[in-house]
């Protein structure tokens, strides 16, 4: 089963908790073991999984991704102006997989899974497979 998400961000970098939409389509799906894919098909955006219990991590995330790739850095040569974007896309990640055990994805106490978004605001996609297994 695959369902597609629409995802709305407000600021240019942006984390979105989507922990919820994954348990909710590992529930809706039946599975009870397997896998599920969280794949976001843009080439500024990614997939990550990390601390959501304390919101200085991800900010503080957000905050070193920027100090390490600049946003202006006068080397880029792609005219769209979005080079970091495409750079932080590609650290981080198209997408997440994660083990389905007893009909929930397993994560860690303090894990979530974010969408990261690095040029934005947009409206994105955001699929979600569950394979049982």
């Amino acid at each position: 089963m695959t369902r597609e998400f629409t995802i709305r961000t407000t600021k240019r970098c942006e984390f979105v908790d989507i922990t919820g939409l994954v348990r909710d389509g590992v529930r809706k799906s039946g599975v009870s073991e397997g896998i599920v894919v969280v794949y976001c098909p843009h080439t500024t955006a990614g997939i990550t999984i990390n601390e959501n219990a304390d919101p200085s991590v991800v900010a503080d995330i957000d905050r070193k991704l920027s100090t390490l790739v600049e946003h202006d850095d006068p080397a880029y040569t792609h005219m769209e102006g979005n080079s970091d974007s495409h750079i932080k896309s590609s650290l981080i990640g198209p997408s997440q997989t994660l083990i389905v055990k007893d009909g929930a994805p397993l994560l860690g106490t303090w894990q979530g899974v974010y969408f990261v978004e690095f040029d934005g605001p947009r409206t994105r996609k955001l699929y979600i497979k569950v394979v049982e297994g």
